[in-house]
């Protein structure tokens, strides 16, 4: 496995991390499928490979996905660094969602909670939020890190004008500055090479990419034939904005490199679903 600062920080992390959107059941069978049992054996293959970076958020499966996260961790957690996501709407009240120091602040204790620790590595601000001022969710943010809750901050989904704007404002206030930007990417989502990566590479701002195969699209295992099918990802959270027909292409090209990469799985006796995780 190899390693790196994450950003502009000390943070070392491994290269490749561990999601764990799929853990837990709930209102989308299509991707919240993984139990326990499975998840602890995708925990420890993962460990075992040396990665120590795991991915969740609070709205993952409302919150299955951190509560299991957290036992599978147990008393291996402050060998790892966890990432966690707030933002998303988490209950029927007007304050249990979006970016206010109100919902930031109840919401990390509960994801604390969820987690079974009492501090998070990296919290990550999920979505942009149009009702709170900018300057409202940065000092709460900071005051998080403060208090020794959160140790490092991070965005996900936001603009590269507003990243940046963000950015400024934190060194100008002497707050706790984002090192870290969760952002779709893949062979068939490029946008970001435009303006995100370059103000992160002129920042010093780190880059973590959700969804590399375009939501499965780019593994290997969906054709024309089987988009629609209904146990199929792609069939009930299809929500990545790319042309299927466009990138089938693309798609070819990868089928053909898992073929070539599953054989070579096989020639060291590691199983093909080894795959699901990189």
């Amino acid at each position: 496995m190899k390693y790196g600062r994450l950003g502009n920080s000390g943070l070392v992390v491994s290269k490749l991390a561990f999601g764990a959107m799929t853990f837990g059941s709930g209102n989308i069978p299509s991707v919240y499928k993984v139990g326990q049992d499975q998840a602890q054996e995708l925990v420890d293959r993962a460990l075992e490979s040396g990665i120590n970076f795991f991915d969740t958020a609070d709205a993952y499966a409302d919150g299955q996905s951190e509560e299991m996260l957290g036992k599978l961790l147990g008393k291996r957690r402050k060998e790892n660094i966890i990432a966690t996501k707030v933002g998303i709407r988490m209950g029927a009240g007007l304050v249990q969602t979006g970016l206010s120091r109100k919902h930031l602040f109840d919401a990390c204790e509960a994801s604390l909670t969820r987690l079974n620790t009492d501090y998070i590595d990296l919290y990550i601000v999920h979505k942009t939020d149009p009702f709170t001022p900018l300057e409202e969710t940065l000092e709460a943010l900071n005051d998080l890190v403060r208090q020794g809750k959160v140790r490092y901050i991070g965005y996900s989904n936001w603009p590269a004008w507003m990243a940046a704007q963000a950015v400024q404002m934190q060194k100008e206030r002497g707050w706790a500055t984002f090192i870290n930007g969760q952002m779709y990417y893949s062979l068939v989502g490029r946008d970001i090479e435009h303006d995100t990566v370059p103000f992160m590479s002129g920042g010093g701002v780190g880059l973590t990419v959700w969804s590399p195969l375009a939501g499965g699209f780019l593994s290997g295992k969906y054709t024309r034939d089987n988009l629609k099918d209904p146990d199929n990802r792609l069939a009930g959270f299809d929500f990545l904005p790319h042309d299927k027909e466009w990138g089938s292409p693309s798609w070819m090209r990868f089928a053909g490199l898992q073929r070539v990469t599953e054989r070579r799985l096989r020639r060291y006796h590691l199983p093909g679903r080894w795959l699901s995780l990189m």
